[in-house]
């Protein structure tokens, strides 16, 4: 297994002001702490991947986006390629986040198609799974997890070029943070999933993110799961001393 992984999703948050003072702040801290801690990446909106990438200058951490069509160009308004990710020196970006697939009907063969896409481009995709709450009091927690990933990964893809967030719908947001048994259990499956799709070894390379309301007062409870490799990080990671102390952790 890799280095953990903090991963900061900014969602749509920010202007060109607050998005350098951001990144900035976190470059700072960053470049003050030094390699061999977690791995760090801030995915800003598309509009300030150049900015961005500017002010994190020659910080260690990485720059992703927040989503990426499946097509490397075409008529296709409004969207952003991987392609386009990559020339703004993104290394990551998400995929499947379930306010897209929410928001627009994004199923698990689109979500593969655009985790293909950012592998071409040479990306990272971090692929996103996760229930609703009407879908958990109905236990069909992990059947929902299981067919989002078996749906929504690349074949053949090697475990270093790839990550998979674990975000239970109904704790995006919310507040509500799942119960280190049910991310144990969640993460466990998934772990076996990856396994048995991909082999032990790349199964096993694979990074699995926890992803739900995760702040600097959970954070160590969370990170500390079985096969919990990082955090995808969302409101509080438009606040640089949060979500440094989550990395630091």
């Amino acid at each position: 297994m890799g280095r953990r992984l903090i991963a900061g999703n900014w969602k749509m948050n920010g202007l060109r002001g607050t998005g350098v003072a951001l990144a900035k702040d976190l470059a700072a801290r960053a470049q003050a702490a030094g390699e061999g801690g977690a791995e760090l990446l801030i995915c800003p909106p598309a509009q300030l991947l150049f900015t961005v990438a500017e002010a994190l200058g020659n910080a260690p951490i990485a720059l992703g986006g927040q989503d990426c069509h499946p097509a490397p160009s075409g008529a296709h308004t409004g969207d952003i390629s991987a392609e386009m990710l990559a020339d703004a020196g993104c290394s990551y970006a998400i995929v499947g986040h379930s306010e897209r697939r929410g928001d627009h009907g994004e199923g698990d063969g689109v979500v593969k198609a655009k985790a293909e896409a950012a592998l071409a481009a040479g990306l990272t995709p971090i692929v996103c799974v996760g229930e609703t709450a009407d879908q958990r009091r109905a236990g069909q927690a992990l059947s929902v997890i299981e067919t989002q990933v078996l749906g929504s990964l690349p074949a053949d893809v090697p475990g270093a070029r790839l990550v998979v967030a674990y975000e239970p719908v109904w704790a995006i947001g919310t507040g509500l943070t799942a119960e280190p048994a049910d991310v144990e259990e969640a993460h466990g499956h998934i772990r076996g999933l990856l396994v048995g799709r991909l082999g032990t070894e790349a199964g096993g390379a694979v990074r699995v993110l926890y992803g739900g309301s995760v702040k600097p007062g959970n954070a160590a409870e969370l990170l500390a799961v079985p096969n919990v490799d990082g955090a995808l990080v969302g409101g509080a990671s438009l606040k640089a001393q949060d979500f440094w102390a989550i990395a630091a952790t």
